[in-house]
């Protein structure tokens, strides 16, 4: 970090795509940017990016990378480092607390610290998470495709979530696990489509040789799979956030939490004025690509406010001279009026 005491036009805190997204549109637009990385993005444990154009297959770490070297190549600092608040100043800037305890000014925010994925107390599942235990299907679904997927059923989404995995495979099983309410007609739905129904909780998961084999029920029988898909909860890392007054807001479907997020208007202001937020904070659908468009959309967004304050800044100065260009313009009115006096007295 460059100075002790220097203060940046903006802060990012948050290093993934959509942090360096709009790192990169501020270093751009000729802004001193730094960003602070925590280095814990949330899809460390998936082997590639799948949906973003152009970079499709990359693996995460390389495309953070890529973004990282992009962002500096225009200016912008990065440092690793959690923050861990923020308070806003007298002049309408912001302090930024690293957990070291060492702070950073700037005149603007940009929060992307992304959420936390919560899985259902199931044994297994944490460990096999972005491997084969699995939620997104427009992220994993072609390179699982036609293998025995298996669907836990967690919340009011379950079956629609059966029906919709069951574009990428024929062998879809449904556990209800701890869900009894489906519907007649969610039952029909998933018999046309040929979606086995297993009852019974679902306690553990087999696996050999480094590979998900089995989903284990409550009663010792186990179900062949190879892929389980869970409905983790959604919970943002919305801590500086809340030092700042922002309050998560729940997501909720019937009676079931899906998660929380920071409510932002779509360019991503909050109602702190000078606080945005970007990626998966604000958005728990937000996919790689999402994020880094969200990240776009917040940095210009930053500059053109930066740009309305800076304008107004110089018109201020432009009616009101600095003292010195006041007291130069009487000294040139007093040897005007000499001047005068003078050639009167010839």
């Amino acid at each position: 970090m460059s100075g002790k005491n220097q203060r940046y036009d903006a802060v990012v805190v948050g290093g993934g795509t959509a942090g360096l997204s709009g790192a990169l549109a501020l270093a751009r637009a000729r802004r001193s940017v730094l960003v602070i990385d925590a280095g814990s993005p949330r899809n460390a444990p998936a082997s590639h990016v799948h949906n973003y154009l152009g970079r499709e297959g990359t693996p995460p770490s390389e495309l953070l990378a890529i973004g990282r070297a992009e962002a500096s190549g225009y200016g912008a600092e990065i440092v690793e480092g959690e923050a861990v608040a923020a308070e806003k100043l007298p002049d309408g800037g912001f302090r930024v607390v690293r957990e070291d305890g060492s702070t950073v000014e700037a005149r603007r925010l940009l929060v992307t610290t992304g959420l936390v994925d919560e899985l259902p107390q199931v044994d297994g599942l944490a460990e096999r998470w972005g491997h084969e235990v699995l939620h997104c299907p427009y992220c994993h679904g072609w390179e699982v495709r036609d293998r025995a997927i298996g669907i836990l059923a967690v919340s009011p989404m379950a079956v629609h979530q059966a029906l919709l995995w069951r574009q990428w495979s024929e062998d879809v099983v449904l556990f209800r696990h701890l869900r009894s309410d489906f519907t007649d007609e969610e039952y029909e739905q998933l018999a046309a489509r040929g979606i086995a129904v297993v009852d019974g909780e679902v306690t553990g998961l087999d696996v050999e040789d480094d590979r998900l084999t089995g989903v284990r029920l409550a009663g010792g029988t186990v179900i062949p799979r190879e892929v389980l898909v869970v409905q983790p909860r959604f919970t943002a890392r919305s801590g500086v956030l809340e030092s700042l007054g922002l309050v998560p807001t729940a997501m909720e479907m019937g009676d079931h939490l899906i998660g929380t997020y920071i409510a932002a208007d779509p360019a991503g202001a909050t109602e702190v004025p000078g606080v945005w937020v970007a990626g998966n904070v604000a958005n728990l659908m937000e996919q790689v690509v999402g994020a880094a468009n969200a990240g776009l959309k917040a940095g210009s967004a930053m500059n053109a406010d930066l740009v309305t304050e800076d304008t107004g800044r110089a018109v201020a100065a432009r009616r009101e001279p600095s003292s010195a260009e006041a007291e130069r313009k009487v000294t040139e009115r007093v040897l005007g009026d000499r001047r005068h006096g003078l050639q009167e007295t010839r």
